[in-house]
């Protein structure tokens, strides 16, 4: 797995690494289950999603998912840190 750089601003703030886990249709668009993606200490979860959305074109909006930070649900305004594992999280259907 390699260190993918998404990182918008890397001039004036410190990089960190994220660990980004897929599944479901994300997975099939990303053509992966998990990356690895450095990016700016200031970049939001928001700001995360909408970046490997243009990368890997993933057809679902940020408003159709939920996320989830180190195994814990979390808000799109969360911070994230480096080294954090972070999981974009599909609707489900269950019967």
């Amino acid at each position: 797995m390699s260190v993918i750089d998404i990182s918008t601003n890397a001039t004036t703030d410190t990089l960190m690494n994220v660990n980004v886990l897929y599944f479901a249709s994300l997975a099939d668009e990303a053509n992966c289950h998990e990356e690895k993606v450095e990016v700016s200490q200031s970049t939001s979860l928001t700001q995360l999603y909408e970046q490997l959305s243009q990368r890997h074109r993933f057809s679902r909006p940020q408003s159709d998912l939920r996320v989830a930070v180190n195994d814990y649900f979390a808000q799109w305004t969360d911070q994230i840190n480096d080294g954090d594992n972070v999981v974009f999280i599909t609707p489900v259907a269950g019967g």
